[in-house]
C-alpha cells in the first residue's frame, strides 16, 4: 500500500498522471539518503527554492550543497497527502509527515512536469520547483545548544542587561551544569558547577538570564563552527554557509533571536570570525581585562573573554557591566587602514571595503604595518599557531593521552599536529611573545587599525577539509595582530558580499575596548 492511500487522501483532489509515483521516488530517495536521486527530483534551475526554519535556499546548486552535508533525514511516513492541480504540468501538493519517533512535519511543495530532454529522460517528469518544509518539533536545536531552560539560570541582580538572555559557550562554569567543552566524553566526566564563572557572574549581577550552554568547536580549538560530536549549528545569515567557531553555538543563537548576548571566547578570532561569518557584533577584549575565573583554557597567553549581539549597544551594555569604564580613556586616535591586511582579503571584499571607506566622512589613511615596527603577518601567526599549540597541550594534553579516540579527526589532527611542532621553534616563539606584543602595543598607541574582519565570507557547509584549512591559514594571519598584541578588536557588521555578510574589525590599543564599539558603530551610521 502506497503511503499516500490513506482515508483523508481520498479527500484530495485528483492528482496529476505520475505526480504521485513521483512523490513517492522522492520520499524513497530521502529514506536512503539517495543524493543523486535528490538532486534530480527538483528542477535544475537557479530559480528553483527550498524553504525551512533556517532559511531560504535559492538555486538547484545551493540546494544540493545543503543537501550534501545535511546528512539524511528521520525515519518517517506520509499521513496525508492534498493536491491541488494550478495550470497544465503544474500542482500544489501539501503533505503531512508521522516520523517514527514521533510528532508531525508539513511540506508544500510546487512541483512541475517537463520533458527534460537534458536529462536524456524519455518520458516528461514531475520535479519540485520550490518547496517549504516545517520539520519534526523539537525542544531545541542540539547543534545550537547542549542545554536549554526558561531560563537555565535567573539574574542574580537587577541591572542595565533586564529582560536580557546569554547563551553561555560550552567552556564557562554555570551553575548547575557542568563544563562541557565541545566533547561528549569530557561532559561525562566533568564535575556540576556550584559556582559561575566570573564573566557569566558578571552578565547575572547586571540582570541578564542565562537561555542556555551553547555548543562550541571542542576546546575551542576549530574556527569553522563544525563539530563532529553535534552538527553545525546553523548560519542564520547565510543558511548555505558555515556558522564560523569556535564561539559557534553562541554566535548562531543571537543571530536566530534566542540569546540577546552570546558570551564567547577569543584566541585567535573565535568571536570575530563567527560574528563576521552571521553579520553580528563580537568583541574581542583586551587580553585580561576581564577575569578568566571558571573558564575552560585553551591557550591563557592569548584567551579573552568576549560577546557577540546583534547591536553595538547591547555590546556596549555587556562590556560596561564586565568592566568599568575608563574615565581617562584617549582621545579618538588616528584611523589607518593597513596595506598588508587588505592585501590578504579575496578581491570583492577589498572592493567592498574600499567603497566602504570612501564613503566615510572623515579621510580614512592607509599604513604600512612595517612602517609601524610590526613583524610580518606571517611571523605573527606562525607565533600564535607555536606558542597556542605548546599552551593547548600544556591544558589538554594528559586528558586526550587518556581518553584514545575522545577527540573529532579535525580536532584530533590539530592536537596532534601541535605535539609534532618543533621544540626549538616552539622555545623560541615563546621567548619572544611579550617583546613582539610589546612592539604591537607600543605601535598602536594613538591609532586605530581598520581592514576586514576575515579574508571573505564564510565557507560553504560543502567545503572540503583541505579547502577549510586554507581559509584557517588565510584568517589567522589577520587575526594574529590583535591575538598577539592582547589587544581589544571588534567585528562590525558592514559589508555584504556575494549576498553574504563580511566584518569590519577595528583594532586599538588596550583599553580601548568600549572606544573601539562606539567608533565602529559611528561608522556604521554614516
Amino acid at each position: 500500500m502506497s503511503p499516500h492511500e490513506t482515508s483523508t487522501h481520498e479527500t484530495s483532489t485528483a492528482a496529476p498522471e505520475g505526480l504521485l509515483d513521483a512523490l513517492d521516488a522522492y520520499e524513497a530517495a530521502l529514506a536512503a539518503n539517495d543524493l543523486d536521486a535528490l538532486d534530480a527530483a527538483f528542477v535544475d534551475a537557479p530559480g528553483t527554492m527550498r524553504g525551512d526554519d533556517r532559511g531560504l535556499l535559492v538555486g538547484h546548486d545551493a540546494i544540493s550543497a545543503f543537501r550534501g552535508a545535511r546528512g539524511g533525514v528521520l525515519a518517517r511516513s506520509l499521513s496525508r497527502v492534498e493536491v491541488r492541480p494550478l495550470a497544465e504540468g503544474l500542482a500544489l501538493v501539501v503533505s503531512v509527515s508521522e516520523f517514527a519517533a514521533g510528532g508531525q512535519g508539513l511540506q508544500t511543495q510546487l512541483w512541475r512536469r517537463d520533458s527534460d530532454s537534458d536529462h536524456g529522460d524519455a518520458a516528461p517528469r514531475w520535479r519540485i520547483e520550490a518547496a517549504h518544509v516545517t520539520g519534526r518539533p523539537k525542544a531545541f536545536d542540539t547543534t545550537v545548544w547542549r542545554a536549554v531552560g526558561d531560563p537555565l539560570v535567573a539574574p542574580t541582580a537587577s541591572g542595565p542587561l533586564d529582560g536580557l538572555t546569554v547563551a553561555v559557550k560550552d567552556l564557562y562554569a554555570v551553575p548547575g551544569q557542568p563544563v562541557g567543552g565541545g566533547n561528549p566524553t569530557y561532559l561525562r566526566e566533568s564535575p556540576v558547577q556550584a559556582t559561575p564563572a566570573a564573566a557569566v557572574a558578571a552578565l547575572l549581577d547586571a540582570g541578564a538570564a542565562v537561555r542556555g550552554i551553547a555548543r562550541t568547536d571542542e576546546f575551542a580549538y576549530n574556527l569553522t563552527g563544525r563539530n563532529e560530536h553535534h552538527g553545525t549549528p546553523p548560519n542564520g545569515a547565510v543558511p548555505t554557509r558555515l556558522p564560523g567557531g569556535s564561539s559557534s553555538g553562541s554566535a548562531s543563537a543571537v543571530r536566530l533571536g534566542t540569546a540577546e548576548i552570546g558570551i564567547g571566547t577569543d584566541t585567535a578570532g573565535s568571536v570575530r570570525v563567527p560574528a563576521s561569518y552571521q553579520g553580528l557584533w563580537g568583541l574581542r577584549t583586551t587580553h585580561g581585562a576581564v577575569s578568566r575565573d571558571g573558564l575552560l583554557p585553551l591557550a591563557p597567553s592569548f584567551d579573552t573573554v568576549g560577546w557577540l549581539t546583534r547591536s553595538a549597544d547591547v555590546l556596549l551594555a555587556a562590556l560596561d557591566a564586565t568592566v568599568p569604564s575608563d574615565p581617562d580613556a584617549p582621545a579618538e586616535p588616528e584611523l589607518l587602514v593597513p596595506a598588508e591586511l587588505l592585501d590578504l582579503v579575496e578581491p570583492a571584499v577589498a572592493e567592498t571595503f574600499t567603497a566602504f571607506v570612501a564613503g566615510h566622512s572623515r579621510p580614512i589613511g592607509t599604513v604600512q604595518l612595517a612602517d609601524l615596527g610590526i613583524p610580518p603577518l606571517d611571523d605573527l601567526r606562525e607565533l600564535l599557531r607555536l606558542v597556542q599549540a605548546a599552551e593547548a597541550i600544556a591544558a589538554h594534553g594528559a586528558w586526550i593521552d587518556a581518553h584514545p579516540g575522545a577527540l573529532s579527526t579535525v580536532v584530533g589532527d590539530r592536537f596532534a599536529a601541535a605535539r609534532a611542532n618543533d621544540p626549538a621553534a616552539t622555545a623560541d616563539a615563546v621567548a619572544r611573545l611579550d617583546d613582539v606584543r610589546a612592539t604591537i602595543r607600543t605601535a598602536l598607541a594613538g591609532r586605530t587599525l581598520l581592514f576586514p574582519t576575515v579574508p571573505g565570507p564564510a565557507p560553504l557547509i560543502a567545503a572540503d577539509t583541505a579547502a577549510l584549512e586554507r581559509t584557517r591559514i588565510a584568517t589567522t594571519a589577520m587575526t594574529s595582530l590583535a591575538s598577539v598584541g592582547g589587544v581589544p578588536a571588534v567585528s562590525a557588521p558592514a559589508l555584504t558580499v556575494d549576498g553574504a555578510p563580511v566584518g569590519v574589525c577595528l583594532v586599538g590599543e588596550p583599553g580601548t575596548d568600549r572606544a573601539l564599539v562606539i567608533r565602529a558603530g559611528r561608522m556604521l551610521q554614516h
